[in-house]
């Protein structure tokens, strides 16, 4: 067998590190269909390989992934040369970003199949069959890029701490930092020896049966102490409604991210606690954390009492010490599910038929020990009274946020458990 060698010459996709550009491509890669006016869920431009190939070349000139000293050899040649070179960079870094799997082509299997069975449709379709090609974002994204957003988000925070929820409650756990009780039935026996051991002599010396050998009995136990580290089961609740893509600023995207991200903090520091999505909109639905990501809005109204039933029902099966109710919503309670299965709307003002069925589930909660904190993206007078009442009834709290605060705030309160008193 015989290689043959050439000189090796550098590609300018070399200088582009593939996680920043993915970071860079963040919004895009989790779009919740912002592009499209009816946010109906269909492909609006956002995932297709041309929008994504404007992306990159977007986050290559304005993003700072490029050197500058690489950029002003680009633009230091001929405008066609340099155009020429740029989408050759760009192709590349597509070609990459599949390889390593971060994205997989999402082909249009019948419409190429019908494209095929015409005339001539074997050939090449040019810069028309890329406008509809379109691509999937990976598990593998989705996962970088939910580990990005908690990477940030806690580096905005500090030092945050790692580790369980801590209470104000002692246990006898593996972690000694109390001070020894004697043994009870049904406590971790994590013997504390020295307390043992004197309890054992005490007792021998009291009783005149002091000698070489020390008797130990069950009177004699004595367990270390450490703080009892408490787990939480979480059910964020994301409003899906078109309001949140309304008024020229996305707060679903944002929404999606912070989920994302706490999904990561739960998985990697507290991995005895369970976390739950359920999207409401004119119901309510449970979707699995992987297809967070993918999650995009429509044109619903708001069924905040669906929302929250679903996430008590899910609570419920939980035997854990604490069950909270993340509720991330921009717009007032607009809908109910009636007992037949229809759906009752109104969307203008707070219709006081469905605020009642909507305060009579956070009664319910309330009753099942269920704290709900609502996390408001808006500031209407109407909604803040409203909110703030949620809030006091499960002893819960309220945050009038935007979406560029909103991860801080979810974070801080999910780490700021020990403070308070849980048993």
């Amino acid at each position: 067998m015989k290689f043959k060698y050439g000189k090796y010459i550098p590609s300018l996709a070399d200088d582009v590190d593939m996680e920043e550009l993915v970071s860079a491509l963040s919004e895009m890669l989790l779009s919740s269909g912002f592009q499209s006016p009816y946010g109906d869920g269909s492909i609006d431009g956002d995932r297709t390989m041309q929008a994504l190939h404007d992306a990159i070349l977007d986050a290559l000139l304005n993003g700072g992934l490029l050197p500058d000293d690489v950029l002003e050899q680009l633009f230091g040649e001929q405008a066609e040369t340099a155009k020429q070179q740029l989408d050759e960079l760009v192709q590349q870094l597509m070609d990459r970003l599949q390889e390593a799997g971060y994205i997989t082509p999402s082909p249009e299997l019948q419409a190429e199949r019908e494209r095929r069975a015409q005339p001539g449709g074997g050939g090449e379709g040019g810069e028309g069959e890329q406008a509809r090609a379109t691509f999937e974002v990976t598990d593998k994204a989705l996962d970088f890029l939910g580990y990005r957003a908690l990477r940030d988000l806690l580096g905005s925070l500090g030092h945050a701490s790692a580790g369980r929820h801590d209470t104000r409650d002692m246990a006898t756990g593996v972690d000694a930092s109390g001070a020894p009780k004697p043994y009870e039935f049904g406590d971790t026996l994590n013997l504390d020896a020295s307390a043992t051991m004197l309890n054992a002599v005490t007792r021998a010396y009291r009783s005149g049966d002091a000698g070489a050998k020390v008797a130990i009995g069950y009177e004699d136990l004595m367990v270390a102490q450490g703080e009892y580290q408490s787990s939480c089961a979480t059910v964020i609740m994301l409003d899906c409604s078109h309001s949140m893509i309304l008024y020229g600023e996305d707060r679903f995207t944002p929404a999606k991210r912070v989920a994302m991200a706490l999904a990561q903090l739960i998985r990697t520091q507290y991995p005895g606690d369970t976390l739950h999505v359920v999207l409401f909109h004119d119901s309510a639905e449970e979707i699995p954390l992987r297809e967070l990501g993918r999650v995009r809005v429509g044109p619903y109204y708001t069924n905040t009492r669906e929302g929250l039933k679903m996430a008590r029902r899910l609570l419920e099966r939980q035997r854990k010490d604490m069950r909270q109710i993340i509720m991330i919503t921009d717009g007032k309670p607009s809908a109910i599910t009636q007992p037949d299965g229809r759906i009752y709307k109104n969307a203008f003002g707070l219709d006081p038929f469905v605020i009642r069925e909507t305060f009579s589930e956070v009664s319910a909660c309330a009753k099942a020990g269920i704290l709900i904190n609502t996390f408001m993206l808006a500031r209407d007078y109407d909604l803040v009274a409203f909110v703030r009442r949620v809030a006091s009834m499960c002893r819960g709290k309220a945050y009038f946020t935007t979406p560029h605060t909103l991860g801080q705030y979810v974070l801080m309160d999910y780490l700021d458990k020990k403070t308070r008193t849980i048993h």
